[in-house]
């Protein structure tokens, strides 16, 4: 009895643990870059959500090579389809990114961190299918947009608050 639990909990992975380790915490670190500028603007979605985001998309890509490293392993002649988890994670994030968007006082708020969260999860994609140079150009280029634009467009505004996010 005992060994079994023992062979169930020490059961090899496709991944090596050091790659395990490195395409988490690669998905946990980039996306926090993401996140602390929303965090420094203090919106309701910031460095922990964008890090939680970001992990969750690594852990199903994972998961997704996994499986498939497995073949049938699991039932007679099923077939994968990879990008089934990338569509998922695209449309629950976005479920959770449209959750961040109010209209009130005739402004609309939370867009841009909506979309922040939105692509944090395409970022913990990236690193859970070992695209770092993907993921990695991907959170460079998000956070000129989010902090340099965004201060650009508060400069030509005025003081008058303009982030949409």
């Amino acid at each position: 009895m005992f060994q079994s639990i023992i062979d169930e909990v020490t059961a090899p992975v496709f991944l090596p643990l050091e790659i395990l380790a490195l395409r988490l915490g690669g998905a946990v670190l980039f996306c926090g870059l993401i996140g602390f500028e929303r965090e420094a603007h203090k919106r309701s979605a910031g460095l922990r959500t964008h890090m939680l985001v970001g992990l969750a998309a690594a852990v199903y890509c994972i998961l997704m090579l996994e499986l498939m490293s497995r073949g049938s392993s699991y039932s007679d002649g099923a077939r994968y389809d990879p990008i089934r988890v990338i569509e998922a994670v695209t449309a629950g994030v976005a479920f959770l990114a449209a959750g961040m968007i109010v209209f009130s006082q005739g402004k609309v708020r939370g867009l841009t961190t909506g979309a922040s969260l939105w692509l944090a999860a395409s970022v913990g994609l990236a690193c859970g299918l070992g695209l770092w140079v993907v993921a990695l150009f991907v959170t460079v280029t998000a956070i000129v947009i989010i902090w340099l634009v965004g201060n650009a467009e508060r400069r030509v505004h005025g003081d008058r608050d303009t982030d949409s996010g």
